[in-house]
């Protein structure tokens, strides 16, 4: 289940791209009708609209390339460009070796057989695309550390996981020349047989229409109904304006009844996510369910909501796909007929009500009432009843008690984390290597990473737990990290866990938070600094550890809570923080924020406040304002360079006023040694906060 809802997520990425395509594609059918019709483009109205309908396309059309590449970084252990390229070349490996041209001179029967040709002229869809994600990532995870002779290292390490990828998606594409054709035909005359059952025939099929979509199969079966394959065409005889006395079957009926279920349906079930969502995490799935809702309703493009749950929540998804079955069953019984073009939105609706299969199309606002409340209530009740993993409610809190109810070890607690628990969590003292730390995640080396039990570690008290290589283990704590880095070095190396040892500990580590306190408190020290510096004309105002000098506050609010404001701290583009390519702060672990990609190489003081930590690698800063806690992380991994190419003008306990530099970096080393160079801002106690807002550009 945790690889599901690890796939889930990962497949958030691509899926946010979707309600764009929404967007532009609803408003195209509005000005131009004809695009889905196929009737005559005329007038300037109707080309903006043609227009829109192509840029939505240009993703729709394309959106199993984007799960690939978004399956492969989502799934890698490490967020690194090279597992999206190495997926790439897993897709363009499968669909080149899987396409019609090449399969019909290698297999020769493809060619005669309608099916099977048809089977590899759908072969461009979702389930290749998240298959060559997964190909991606396996290899990346697997090959990214290895070492080859000297005569062959240019192909070592990372290299060497695309050379990897493209040989297993020439042995997986030779399977599938074999295999798919004889899926796709077992569906196909799994259509054919339910094809004359009536209104239960059309339920079976919507039912299984929405259950094959997460594999890309519904193509097979909608070939059946909805196109001249087997003699039907639900879909190509309504629009040519024919009427159930012209064909064999009840015309629409294998189209009316997704009808309530996109335009209503869809919503209900997304406003349940949105209710059953942590109260931390609300806004966030607020920002990807309401557009679902609104691309559902509008024209029926449902992906966007249907991917961001059927890997995280399999069971829920049946339940989703089963209700549509439901639905097209109880409208096909009661003789509600509409048509789609496109999908089952209002645009269709609106343009299909006219033609002359049309009945009954009134009943969509009692069918509508219906599917909003009866989706809503099998969503609230599976999501609370069972506890599934929804947008909002992802594994990524720090968790109280361990399997049993019970915190595990001796109560040793340093800054809210039971160093004891933690130990446990890490397989015992004995499997423990190095203990190292950024400014938020500790950074360990594991003899056995089969020993850690990742429940255990978060019930310690940490936030978030990252594999990063065979033996590299990320723990995110915060910000107080330095602490209980000091703290279990200390535990790991006395190997006393007891009462007595958790009070040295705490003292241990309160020290340097004392030492910071100290500082800031020490008027008359800060006093001292500042005359000096005022005197000192010739001093380097960035490196001014108290403000003497006036600084050219940022004008630009990126967060803002009841606390105050957080000012853009760095010139440049401002990313949502689901964009940051890093877990950790994507997903909300190290709090609420945004990324900035830069364009100069300075970071300066969001607000008037003080300096609360300073990583040794000088790449980061933590600084605190009226409660508020601000993490200024420069680049993704950027600890790995140990330093280089970054000064920081501040230390702990300084005082700082806004506009005041802080930090300064060289962009052009961080993109040369392989890093990215966004700027995360975080407000790490974003939970102290029910209004925080984000603002991007």
């Amino acid at each position: 289940m945790k690889f599901f809802q690890k796939l889930g997520k990962a497949i958030m990425l691509p899926v946010a791209c979707l309600p764009l395509c929404g967007i532009l594609m609803g408003i195209g059918y509005l000005l131009c009708p004809a695009s889905m019709q196929g009737s005559e483009i005329s007038g300037v109205t109707q080309l903006i609209g043609l227009y829109l309908v192509k840029a939505g396309g240009a993703i729709i059309d394309n959106i199993a390339i984007l799960f690939a590449v978004g399956v492969g970084v989502g799934m890698a252990k490490e967020k690194d460009s090279t597992a999206a390229i190495t997926s790439l070349v897993s897709w363009l490996m499968l669909t080149t070796l899987l396409q019609p041209s090449l399969v019909t001179s290698i297999v020769k029967s493809v060619a005669d057989n309608e099916t099977s040709l048809l089977a590899f002229q759908k072969i461009q869809n979702p389930f290749i695309g998240i298959l060559a994600g997964l190909i991606g990532a396996a290899c990346y995870n697997r090959f990214k550390d290895t070492k080859l002779p000297d005569w062959l290292a240019f192909f070592s390490g990372k290299r060497s996981t695309i050379i990897v990828a493209g040989l297993v998606s020439v042995a997986a594409a030779a399977v599938l020349m074999f295999v798919w054709p004889l899926i796709f035909g077992g569906l196909v005359m799994l259509g054919k047989a339910i094809s004359g059952m009536g209104p239960l025939g059309a339920g079976i099929y919507a039912f299984l229409n929405r259950l094959l979509i997460p594999f890309g199969l519904h193509h097979a079966l909608n070939n059946v109904f909805w196109f001249d394959t087997i003699g039907l065409g639900d879909i190509t005889h309504y629009w040519a304006g024919d009427t159930s006395a012209d064909v064999s079957w009840s015309l629409g009926i294998y189209m009316s009844g997704f009808f309530p279920c996109m335009m209503f349906g869809v919503p209900g079930a997304a406003l349940a996510m949105v209710q059953s969502a942590k109260d931390t995490k609300k806004k966030i799935a607020i920002g990807i369910l309401s557009s679902a809702a609104v691309c559902a309703f509008v024209c029926g493009i449902t992906e966007p909501f249907e991917f961001a749950f059927m890997f995280a929540a399999p069971v829920l998804y049946f339940v989703y796909a089963l209700l549509y079955g439901i639905f097209t069953f109880l409208v096909a019984l009661t003789g509600f007929r509409a048509g789609f073009a496109f999908s089952a939105g209002a645009t269709d609706l609106l343009f299909s009500s006219s033609l002359p299969a049309a009945q009954s199309t009134w009943q969509i606002i009692p069918y509508g009432i219906a599917a909003f409340v009866i989706f809503y209530l099998v969503f609230r009740f599976m999501i609370t009843r069972f506890n599934l993993k929804t947008p909002g409610r992802e594994e990524d809190d720090v968790n109280e008690m361990s399997a049993d109810g019970e915190t595990s070890g001796d109560a040793q607690i340093v800054a809210g984390v039971n160093i004891g628990s933690l130990i446990d969590g890490l397989g015992g003292k004995d499997n423990v290597m190095t203990v190292d730390n950024c400014i938020t995640r500790l950074r360990l080396e594991i003899k056995n990473m089969d020993a850690i039990s990742e429940q255990t570690l978060k019930a310690a008290g940490a936030k978030g737990v990252m594999k990063a290589g065979k033996n590299a283990l990320q723990v995110v704590i915060g910000m107080s990290v330095q602490s209980v880095a000091d703290a279990l070095s200390a535990a790991l190396k006395s190997g006393s866990f007891g009462a007595k040892s958790a009070d040295t500990l705490a003292g241990d580590a309160n020290a340097s938070v004392g030492k910071a306190k100290a500082c800031a408190e020490n008027k008359n020290a800060s006093a001292g600094k500042a005359k000096a510096c005022a005197e000192n004309k010739s001093a380097s105002v960035a490196k001014a550890n108290t403000s003497c000098e006036k600084f050219d506050a940022p004008k630009q609010t990126i967060i803002s809570c009841e606390a105050g404001k957080v000012l853009k701290p760095v010139t440049g583009r401002v990313i949502s923080q689901a964009d940051i390519p890093d877990e950790t702060f994507a997903t909300g672990i190290l709090g609420t924020g945004v990324g900035i990609v830069p364009s100069e190489d300075k970071a300066v003081a969001p607000f008037d406040g003080v300096i609360t930590s300073v990583t040794e690698t000088n790449h980061a800063v933590g600084v605190e304002s009226n409660g508020m806690e601000i993490l200024i992380h420069v680049g993704i991994d950027t600890v790995k360079m140990k330093g280089e190419g970054f000064e920081c003008l501040v230390k702990e306990g300084d005082t700082v006023k806004a506009g005041q530099p802080l930090i300064l970096f060289d962009r052009a080393k961080i993109k040369a040694a392989g890093y990215s160079d966004i700027v995360a801002v975080m407000l790490i106690n974003a939970d102290d906060y029910e209004d925080v807002e984000c603002m991007t550009d």
